[in-house]
């Protein structure tokens, strides 16, 4: 059995992953559904590894055996869809535990038994999953959601955040043993098990038997509105020693935004990456085939301001999550920070009510979803006083201009924000020194600007490249089609708009 180690091994292995991809699309399988379906098979693989080891959370049976991998390594060809079919049912007889999440509805779409019999024997279980070394199923769900996102219709990329981010989030945050951190979009988990993994490598050693407990046993949790994704994200936090099997899920199947947190649900640190589309809503379908879309604006009486923007609710609904004291690193779209009405009313409140104390500027080309133009916005919860802000200063970091990114030639690292968190200097917050980068911005400042605008920038790409700011034309010719994508995004919100007043109206162009 191999274990790879390398770059170049772990290449190797995806592109056997994605010619299985091939072949399984030749029997109706979709890549999304193939990610999917790998997934379900990958997991029963690694929990019968982690059985037999007794570190990196092993020695521990999250599959009942008689429902694990052996037993369809020991099934006929002829036999083993009914078998597989009959343990994914029996796995997700109850949906409210850990386990039962992951399985709950799961299908077997593989409907050809030989292929599904070469892909468990041939392909899965030639490999050590759990090997030491490599993130294996990490690089290569990555890599497989990356070459997903190519199909736009398919929608892999949606759920994936560049992990060089994540680790330069967490390293800034620096979660502690006693927070109890949640993600409230979580996705497949990529914030909640760096936390995790941090904590563990930082305090390891120094853990008290309360805090190793209190750890696995819900410290860390999520919430995902999607139920395919939500059974990746529970699926990494089992595979991670987090969590119990048999006990309560630890990612809740929800819309986060759609009720206030109850006093037992705040949680000290939160980290998250909330869905970029602007509008929360859904379409509707009537008998006589006309489409009708509904935008949500959630009647929250503790939210500052009703609106149906995704964005501007999730802000919200992340500064009223925390405990008193609580800290949040949150990634916004460019809107958030300079639309107007609810965007300004929701800027206002939250400069006065929570510290707002840094913002990191994302250049583009590093998200799956074309043209996005994306912030970092950190901040904490304070109680109330409503005769002084909190906010003093906020430290902006522009790693936007004059940096370029693409997903294969020039990917993000983690090293290329080496400088901002030095900037940033977790280990003492309060004592930063501005940099050509870095500036800082009172709160007059902050609120004395049109509409409040946080959109700020005060250095060119000239300043940095010492005059010479052209391009490659790959770069150029990138940043050209992500504009237009962002434009074309915007202009189908307003003639979607547009075409629902008219529908509502009952009347014709000229009567909007």
């Amino acid at each position: 059995m191999t274990i790879p180690k390398t770059a170049a091994e772990v290449k190797q292995l995806v592109d056997k992953l994605w010619s299985y991809c091939h072949v399984l699309r030749h029997d109706g399988v979709s890549t999304i559904d193939y990610v999917d379906q790998l997934t379900l098979l990958l997991f029963l693989k690694m929990a019968d590894e982690r059985a037999s080891r007794k570190a990196f959370g092993g020695g521990k049976q999250i599959i009942p055996k008689k429902l694990g991998w052996q037993t369809l390594l020991d099934t006929d060809a002829e036999e083993l869809r009914h078998t597989y079919e009959d343990i994914l049912e029996q796995l997700g007889k109850k949906p409210d535990t850990a386990l039962g999440l992951i399985y709950h509805s799961a299908e077997n779409k593989i409907r050809n038994a030989a292929t599904l019999k070469r892909l468990i024997t041939d392909l899965i279980d030639t490999v050590n999953w759990s090997g030491t070394g490599v993130d294996i199923k990490g690089d290569a769900y990555e890599a497989l959601l990356e070459k997903g996102a190519e199909d736009i219709k398919s929608g892999a990329g949606q759920y994936f955040t560049p992990r060089a981010l994540i680790e330069v989030v967490v390293k800034c945050m620096q979660p502690r043993p006693d927070d109890t951190i949640v993600d409230p979009a979580c996705g497949t988990g990529g914030f909640l098990l760096a936390a995790h993994d941090y904590i563990v490598r930082e305090y390891g050693e120094h853990l008290t038997t309360e805090e190793a407990h209190a750890l696995r046993a819900g410290g860390i949790s999520g919430i995902e509105l999607v139920h395919g994704t939500a059974r990746l994200a529970q699926m990494n936090l089992l595979l991670h020693g987090i969590g119990d099997p048999g006990e309560k899920a630890l990612i809740d199947v929800r819309d986060a935004l759609a009720r206030p947190p109850s006093a037992q649900e705040r949680p000290s640190l939160v980290l998250a990456n909330p869905p970029f589309g602007r509008k929360s809503g859904f379409t509707t379908v009537d008998g006589f085939g006309k489409t009708t879309r509904e935008d949500v604006s959630y009647d929250r009486s503790d939210f500052w301001v009703r609106t149906s923007n995704k964005q501007l609710n999730f802000v919200q609904h992340i500064a009223k999550l925390l405990m008193i004291e609580g800290r949040a690193a949150v990634v916004v779209p460019d809107n958030v920070l300079f639309e107007g009405g609810a965007g300004e009313t929701l800027r206002r409140r939250l400069l006065a009510e929570c510290d707002v104390h840094t913002l990191l500027r994302l250049p583009t080309g590093i998200f799956y979803a074309g043209g996005v133009k994306a912030n970092v916005l950190f901040f904490d919860a304070k109680r109330a006083r409503p005769e002084k802000p909190w906010t003093n200063k906020l430290w902006v970091y522009d790693f936007r201009t004059g940096e370029h990114f693409t997903l294969r030639q020039n990917k993000l690292q983690a090293q290329h924000l080496a400088e901002f968190v030095r900037c940033y200097n977790p280990d003492d917050r309060h004592n930063r020194t501005e940099t050509e980068r870095f500036k800082s911005f009172t709160y007059d400042e902050l609120v004395s600007r049109d509409k409040a605008n946080l959109d700020i920038t005060w250095i060119r790409d000239s300043e940095l490249d010492n005059g010479d700011n052209l391009q490659p034309p790959d770069v150029i010719a990138q940043e050209i089609v992500d504009d237009l994508q962002t434009a074309l995004t915007e202009f189908a919100a307003v003639a979607e708009a547009l075409q629902l007043a008219k529908a509502e109206r009952g009347g014709t162009d000229t009567d909007i």
